[in-house]
């Protein structure tokens, strides 16, 4: 028998590291920017084609490479960064894997010029799927110069699953806006199809802040510092009166280096409990400075994952050091920050000697009687017979309790049904009726939501729409990635009833909306639609079409605590049961329930 485990081939081993590296545009987007960060570049441009399809360049000013580490860059764990295992623990650099370039060169064309100060020339070197094309010295600025084009042009099954040019876009903002927010010492340009969409300056954290996410953010950040032997918390959080519906602005660095971490995201929003409206989301932009010992870095390949050794200590910071940046900013009582231990209360008033003590007492009032009074009156027996129809309301439990009881099932016949005019509302959130084997509870808004959510998908298959217009058109402005996730979506949008036009990068005016919209905060309903559509987006892999139908419909359906007319609740129940599921919602919970007569007229015995 011949043996069958033998070694794969650089170019394969290549590829498939690739795969775990560089996902998309953005993934190649975020290791050049680290890379030309940790080259001490003072000054970085990211040029982009086609959303990184066809061209990712980045031109830094950093400290160059000679001629055999051009050359050596590209090769499989090749790093300047660390030399044994213990370096792990001591990283303060971005990139240490050594699998970036070589990822990349595995599934690109790669064009490198670099040069170090010092030197008089620099080196390009041409790379396609792994097999060097071409070295050659050559005239160019000191720095590095790094162009990958055609990514993924031998690997055109990886290439078919990415997503729209806006959607890749999307995602390589959000890497442009992760080391660019943390590094406001360095200048910073995008340009994407010839068109330059930020060019940052040099300056301080807040201002690079205002300067990506807009200069209304000037006047909604409060500052956040807390410094000790052990950790460093330094950053802003935004004014609970300035929270989104979208969790968009928020952002985690330790030691520099963006991370997601919910655990201490719990933090933050414990800090803001009682200060934020339901469903919405503080904004933070905090950096965390720590021991490297004291965290590993190397769990994830995006290294956009952190393990601390002391994870409840991190938050118990964390969460102290926003807490006292509300507090400071009479945002919320200073209880815990500016009163003395006994919390303003003066003791010796309370047990000076000359005060007499009494003993507690209540008075009571011996003439009341609870059934005194209109008010108070008790329901007569004749008041109840409104709850049954005339056909049951004469006959006794016992003879009611021989009617045939049929199973709590839609599928059989007209049983479960509900009867002409019998609707009652309980809670102003739930729809009351009787059927013939008992009586039907239904939910109210996901009735809506269902009713809405068949009506939105035939609008999309039919491309019909209809809108109804704005009185006064409501303009709103979004944070990159929401905004490009919006122009996105703006076709689909405007089959379902919306009229959104573009001011701008990152601004839109609503002229129309849905039949039925929520007229009283547009933005907010916008905004929450946009949140649940990337939820789902990332916890269902939903398509694009039916996930836009579905959010708008649990978003524009009734709410609980909305009182209904008879009228309303029949005409609600007449449009549930024309639908092709009426038994359960677009999210997938259950709409109604049947209770058989048999089991309420047990709890009578």
């Amino acid at each position: 028998m011949t043996d069958i485990i033998k070694l794969l081939p650089d170019s394969v081993a290549n590829q498939i590291a690739a795969g775990e590296v560089i996902q998309r545009p953005a993934s190649a987007v975020k290791e050049l920017l680290e890379n030309a960060v940790d080259a001490g570049a003072s000054q970085i441009d990211l040029i982009v084609r086609e959303a990184g399809k066809t061209l990712i360049q980045v031109i830094d000013n950093g400290c160059g490479m000679s001629e055999t580490d051009a050359r050596m860059s590209f090769e499989r764990h090749a790093t300047s960064k660390i030399s044994k295992a213990d370096d792990l623990f001591a990283i303060r650099t971005k990139g240490f894997r050594g699998e970036a370039l070589a990822s990349i060169a595995a599934i690109a064309q790669v064009e490198l010029k670099t040069r170090r100060l010092e030197d008089e020339w620099g080196t390009m070197i041409h790379i396609e799927g792994s097999v060097l094309t071409e070295q050659q010295i050559c005239q160019c600025a000191a720095g590095t110069n790094i162009a990958i084009k055609n990514l993924f042009f031998n690997v055109p099954a990886r290439r078919n699953f990415l997503k729209s040019p806006q959607a890749e876009l999307r995602h390589i903002l959000d890497e442009f806006f992760r080391v660019s927010l943390i590094h406001p010492d360095i200048g910073f340009v995008l340009v994407h199809n010839d068109k330059e969409l930020y060019h940052l300056y040099s300056g301080n954290q807040k201002q690079r802040i205002v300067a990506l996410f807009g200069q209304v953010y000037n006047e909604r950040l409060l500052p956040v510092y807390q410094k000790t032997d052990i950790i460093s918390i330094e950053g802003f959080v935004g004014k609970p009166e300035f929270s989104r519906k979208t969790r968009g602005e928020q952002y985690f660095f330790v030691n520099r280096r963006f991370i997601k971490h919910p655990y201490l995201h719990h933090a933050i929003e414990n800090a803001f409990q009682e200060l934020l409206p339901k469903d919405n989301y503080p904004s933070y932009f905090l950096n965390i400075s720590i021991d490297p010992a004291e965290i590993d870095v190397n769990i994830h390949p995006t290294k956009t994952e952190v393990n601390f050794q002391d994870t409840k200590l991190v938050y118990a910071m964390l969460h102290g050091a926003v807490r006292k940046s509300i507090g400071q900013h009479n945002l919320t009582p200073t209880l815990d920050f500016d009163l003395s231990p006994d919390h303003g209360i003066d003791f010796g008033d309370i047990s000076r000697a000359d005060r007499p003590l009494r003993m507690p007492s209540i008075t009571v009032n011996k003439q009341f009687n609870p059934f005194h009074g209109t008010e108070h009156t008790t329901a007569r027996p004749s008041d109840w017979r409104v709850f049954f129809d005339s056909e049951s309301a004469g006959q006794l439990p016992e003879e009611r309790a021989t009617d045939e009881v049929k199973p709590a099932k839609l599928d059989e016949g007209q049983d479960n049904r509900p009867l002409v005019n019998n609707f009652m509302q309980i809670q102003q959130s739930y729809i009351l009726t009787r059927v013939r084997s008992g009586i039907m509870l239904i939910d109210q808004h996901l009735a809506h939501a269902r009713i809405l959510y068949e009506r939105f998908m035939l609008q999309l298959s039919e491309m019909k729409s209809s809108s109804q217009q704005e009185l006064f058109p409501v303009t709103i402005q979004l944070n990159p990635a929401d905004a490009s996730l919006l122009k996105e979506l703006l076709n689909d949008l405007g089959l379902l009833g919306f009229n959104i036009g573009e001011l701008g990068t990152q601004s839109f005016v609503i002229h129309g909306t849905p039949a039925g919209f929520d007229h009283t905060d547009p933005m907010a309903q916008l905004e929450t639609i946009l949140e649940n559509f990337k939820r789902n987006q990332v916890d269902l892999q939903l398509d694009k079409k039916l996930n836009l139908a579905k959010t708008i419909a649990l978003n524009m359906a009734l709410k609980a605590n909305k009182p209904l007319t008879e009228q309303e609740m029949s005409a609600l129940v007449d449009e549930l049961f024309a639908c092709q599921v009426p038994e359960t919602a677009p999210d997938g919970r259950k709409i109604l329930a049947v209770i058989p007569l048999k089991d309420l007229l047990l709890n009578l015995k």
